[in-house]
């Protein structure tokens, strides 16, 4: 048996970790550990506890951090995935095998720094990417698929009805996600549009969890809390809400800015609007270069398969258009998915355990 730990630096990774362990699991030959990084915050901790108690995954967990590695060490893993590069070092033996499963495809620039010549295997979800990464050197690379988007294929129509159910939509009205990031985010330009879009259309709010969760942002959840008590169209998603998959399959358009959503999304072939109103911190208004700096500028300007908006005020415009033309932007979404996802097969899992199967040989 084959001993491989998830190691979930944040919550919103495990979405893509999933798929791969429902893989693991049908080869049972595999003993499946996930453990998180202890932190102030317990929040996000105890949901994570949770979620692996359902897809009875063995929870690793000490007392405090030090002894988290410790018990992470003398475990001695075969396999090791992570979503980012955070304390890999400290947690790795000489033979285990490193895998990074990237948490996050969007427009920002970390895709590109958040790299070790510790991983043995990265998970590429396109041939795009593939090839830029090969062009600056990278060699330890595997064209898979993102693997989150396997979950298309297996999340079944009762789980889609019984959120249906939940959220208490109103059927004779079209339904919208809105799933904006943290930072820079549009979340607070288009509040006021959010609201008047609402009376129109039922609006399913998907908040990153840093929104509930970190001090500085935790006033974005607060404000969405209390739209969502004042109007009985929108539905906040709670904080333990954090596979956004099945949501995607519910809405008829999507509304986001710079999140990773916007690629995720494609497979569905439904119009998507694209915020570029962003509210940024005192620093990159004086010095916004800082800003443009932190985003991959080369894949925002290939991005031709949303509808983008540039002022707040035209969101309810856009919004109507896109959903009364819901097959304008079809094949130019079609080229997008083949661009920046490879396949969207429900396959990536599986590509990529055997890239690491095949690695070990």
């Amino acid at each position: 048996m084959k001993k491989i730990l998830f190691e979930t630096h944040h919550l919103y990774y495990w979405p893509n970790y999933r798929p791969i362990i429902e893989e693991l699991k049908k080869k049972e030959n595999y003993t499946i550990h996930a453990s998180m990084p202890i932190r102030t915050s317990l929040i996000e901790f105890e949901i994570f506890k949770k979620a692996c108690s359902e897809l009875k995954v063995s929870f690793i967990e000490a007392d405090d951090e030090g002894a988290r590695i410790v018990k992470v060490l003398k475990n001695r893993y075969d396999i090791i995935v992570v979503g980012n590069v955070g304390q890999l070092n400290k947690i790795v033996h000489k033979t285990t095998l490193t895998v990074m499963v990237y948490h996050g495809i969007g427009l920002k620039q970390s895709y590109y720094n958040d790299i070790d010549d510790r991983i043995n295997i990265r998970s590429v979800e396109s041939l795009d990417r593939f090839n830029e990464l090969k062009k600056i050197g990278f060699e330890n690379i595997f064209l898979t698929g993102f693997t989150k988007l396997d979950r298309f294929k297996t999340i079944k129509k009762n789980e889609i009805n019984r959120i249906k159910e939940s959220l208490s939509l109103d059927l004779n009205k079209k339904t919208i996600l809105f799933a904006p990031t943290f930072y820079p985010s549009s979340l607070e330009a288009l509040y006021n549009e959010i609201k008047f879009l609402s009376k129109e259309c039922n609006i399913i709010v998907k908040l990153h969890g840093f929104s509930w969760e970190q001090k500085r942002f935790i006033y974005q959840s607060q404000m969405y809390e209390e739209l969502s008590k004042q109007n009985s169209s929108i539905k906040l998603l709670e904080n333990n809400v954090y596979d956004i998959m099945p949501y995607y399959m519910i809405a008829d358009l999507l509304i986001s800015d710079i999140s990773s959503t916007l690629f995720e999304y494609l497979p569905l072939d439904k119009p998507i609007i694209q915020a570029q109103c962003f509210t940024l911190r005192l620093k990159h208004k004086i010095f916004s270069n800082r800003f443009w700096r932190k985003l991959d500028l080369k894949r925002l300007e290939n991005i031709d398969f949303t509808y983008k908006i540039t002022k707040a005020d035209d969101l309810l415009s856009r919004s109507f258009y896109a959903l009364e033309n819901p097959q304008e932007m079809s094949k130019k979404r079609a080229k997008a998915l083949k661009n920046f996802l490879f396949k969207a097969d429900g396959k990536a899992s599986s590509r990529l355990i055997n890239a690491i199967e095949e690695f070990e040989h």
